[in-house]
Parts: C-alpha cells; sequence; structure tokens
C-alpha cells in the first residue's frame, strides 16, 4: 500500500486554462497502471474533461490496453475501412489519407467544431488521441467544456434548451463517387439527441449541440428548418466561447484524452498548406445512449448502436 501511495504522490496535475484542461505528469502509459492511479486519472477527466499526458513512448497495442482501462474499447470508426493492420481499434489522423479520400490536401477530416461520432444512437462516451508524426509547427487541437457553456447561458434560457431535441447526421465529406461517400451513405447515421444530455457519472448537464453533425441538419423537433437554424447557430456560439477552450500543442508522444459528454473540439485548419505529415491516432471507448433533463433518451432514425469490447 505504502508503494501505491508513492506512486500516486509522485504524479501531477496542472490546470491548462481556467474553464478545461489539464497536464497529467508521472505517469507511463506503458506500466500495468493500478486501480488508484486509473481512479486518479478517471477523475482528473471528469473534472477537467480534457487531460493531456507528454513524452509516452507508446503504440497501437500499449494505447489500446491504456484505453481498456476505462471502459470498452470500440472498432475506429462506423465508416473506417482501413484500420492498421491487427489494430481495428484504431483511426488513423493521417493527412496522408485525405486528398485521397477528401479530393483535397487537409491535416485532418473534419476542421469543424464536434464531439466524435454523435449522429450515433450512443456516441463514444470518450476518445484518446495519440501523436506520432507532426508539421513543425501548426496542426493544434482545441476542447471547448460544454458543461461551463451551459451553465453560462442565463437560467430562463436553460430551461427552454433543457426541453429541445436536435437532429444529428453523418454527412460525407468524401470526394464524389468515392468509396467513403458510399460507405457513409449506407451507413446512414441519424439521430435526435437531446440538446442538454445529463453526464451519467457526475450528473451535470451538457450542451449538447455538436456543430460538425448538426449544422449540415439544421433541424430541432418542432421548429421550422429557419428557426431551427437561427437557434442552433446561438447555441454554438455559446458552446465555442473562447473563455470556455483550452488549445494544445502537439508534440511527439503527446497524449490527449478526453470525455465526449462534455466537451467539444476543433482541429485547427492551419497547416496543411505548409506540406508537411500530421499523423494521430485515435481510440474511442463505447457511449451510453444520451438522457436529456427530462429523463428521455435519445432516439435512433438510421443506423445501429455502436458497440466495444
Amino acid at each position: 500500500m505504502t508503494g501505491v501511495q508513492e506512486k500516486i504522490s509522485t504524479i501531477t496535475v496542472a490546470p491548462s486554462a481556467g474553464y478545461i484542461g489539464a497536464e497529467i505528469g508521472g505517469v507511463d502509459l506503458r506500466e500495468d497502471l493500478t486501480s488508484d492511479v486509473v481512479e486518479l486519472i478517471r477523475d482528473a477527466l471528469h473534472r477537467y474533461k480534457v487531460i493531456f499526458f507528454r513524452d509516452q513512448q507508446i503504440g497501437h497495442r500499449e494505447q489500446i490496453v491504456f484505453a481498456r482501462r476505462f471502459g470498452k474499447v470500440t472498432p475506429a470508426h462506423p465508416h473506417e475501412e482501413n484500420p492498421p493492420e491487427g489494430f481495428p481499434e484504431i483511426l488513423p489522423i493521417d493527412s496522408r489519407r485525405y486528398e485521397q479520400t477528401l479530393g483535397r490536401k487537409r491535416t485532418s477530416y473534419d476542421h469543424s467544431w464536434h464531439t466524435d461520432v454523435t449522429a450515433l444512437v450512443n456516441p463514444p462516451a470518450a476518445s484518446i488521441l495519440r501523436a506520432d508524426i507532426l508539421p513543425p509547427y501548426g496542426g493544434d487541437t482545441a476542447w471547448t467544456n460544454l458543461e461551463a457553456a451551459y451553465e453560462g447561458l442565463p437560467q430562463q434560457l436553460r430551461d427552454f434548451v433543457d426541453t429541445l431535441y436536435v437532429k444529428h447526421q453523418f454527412t460525407t465529406r468524401a470526394a464524389v463517387g468515392s468509396q467513403r461517400e458510399r460507405k457513409v451513405a449506407e451507413a446512414n447515421l441519424v439521430t435526435y439527441h437531446p440538446a442538454v444530455r445529463v453526464h451519467p457519472d457526475t450528473g451535470k448537464r451538457s450542451l449538447f449541440v455538436s456543430p460538425g453533425f448538426t449544422r449540415g441538419a439544421a433541424e430541432i423537433r418542432g421548429f421550422s428548418p429557419d428557426v431551427s437554424r437561427r437557434l442552433l447557430e446561438l447555441l454554438w456560439a455559446e458552446a465555442t466561447r473562447t473563455e470556455y477552450t483550452v488549445r494544445f500543442r502537439w508534440a511527439p508522444g503527446s497524449v490527449a484524452f478526453w470525455d465526449n459528454r462534455s466537451t467539444a473540439h476543433l482541429a485547427i485548419s492551419d497547416a496543411a498548406h505548409l506540406d508537411h505529415d500530421r499523423v494521430l491516432y485515435r481510440v474511442t471507448l463505447e457511449g451510453e445512449v444520451p438522457t436529456g433533463v427530462d429523463g428521455r433518451r435519445s432516439e435512433s432514425v438510421s443506423g445501429a448502436a455502436f458497440l466495444g469490447s
């Protein structure tokens, strides 16, 4: 027990910004982490929403083993057909693939604010992203605290937003006629989620309006498309206010671990023109079906639940 206490006493948790983010030191993700260290990391994740580790010497296997300490690991992505050989759980965020699949050069698949794959009826609970190859500068990622965004709304607006259900849909960004475009169309992921979801572990409320998955649909149940769009534009603006965000500069060996129930993130589009490769690897944890303030759960229109192992 003394050894465990000594181990935990060497771990540091340093906040990165006023509302979100913390960097954890003194943890080697290659190790077989004790349950006490796992609980410390889980508590930091709930408190800070996204946590960062530096100088980690891990590969695909170690990343998956680490992720499994916190839940079931899903396949790479509902639309991924070419994960690294032997690692179906790994999604490459690889600039070298996008010119072919999207028809243009870019450093990430999605350069809009979003929460991962919210078109699913059970979006991933959390994501873990590991940096491998990076440009000398640029290619940062930002996260925003959706709990703080909700708390920042006036009470009357919170009461109103608590009642809304929003359509989330996966819209293809793939090149016309490509295999990926066909894959997205076949999966046809569409779900109505509460605009405010209740975190299953903490009970806290978050503004759940992922712009990357609601902008194309722009539909709130019971409202016209025009009114839906105007309301969503207001909520998107509140969700991504600068003061609720943290920006992370990647380095080889950096790892980010974030809670998809209370964050959205943005891959900053400032590196594609530099003609440098940017390669990161992501895994996701199986999520639950979101529950709104009224106790109702999200409703799938199309697409199956995304389950892990």
